[in-house]
């Protein structure tokens, strides 16, 4: 079935992106599980390239950009990304269209997808300097 993205859908999927933020911002992530833990890590001992963003935001959230980096390098990338989906989805529940999606084009995304690899095997290297990606 395929959803069709009305004013309503967006404005429910842009309030629930923001009810998680807020979820977010109120519980540390450092000191209680708000999300299952990477089945991943869990699995294999290896980061992945999304391990560390809950945190990442948490820390981002309250102003602390260091700690935010050191959890997750990759951060920048991510925030762009969900602020763009974010400011999309408002817009389109508001006026019926969001923003061009025009720039996410083949070449982007096989660049996203290869950035992501190489990170991910980056960040766990057993040895320094990349020893501190490690989340």
């Amino acid at each position: 079935m395929r959803v069709r993205w009305t004013g309503r859908t967006t404005a429910i999927a842009a309030a629930a992106l923001a009810a998680s933020l807020v979820v977010l911002y109120t519980v540390d992530p450092t000191r209680r599980m708000v999300t299952p833990p990477c089945p991943y890590l869990t699995l294999t001992g290896f980061a992945c390239p999304g391990c560390g963003l809950t945190r990442a935001f948490h820390a981002l959230f309250h102003g602390d950009a260091v700690t935010a980096l050191d959890f997750n390098a990759l951060l920048p990338i991510w925030v762009a990304v969900f602020g763009y989906l974010f400011v999309s989805l408002v817009l389109t529940a508001i006026r019926g269209r969001g923003l061009t999606w025009k720039w996410v084009s083949p070449g982007v995304l096989v660049g996203l997808l290869a950035l992501l690899l190489i990170f991910g095997v980056v960040r766990n290297l057993p040895f320094y300097p990349f020893s501190i990606l490690f989340p």
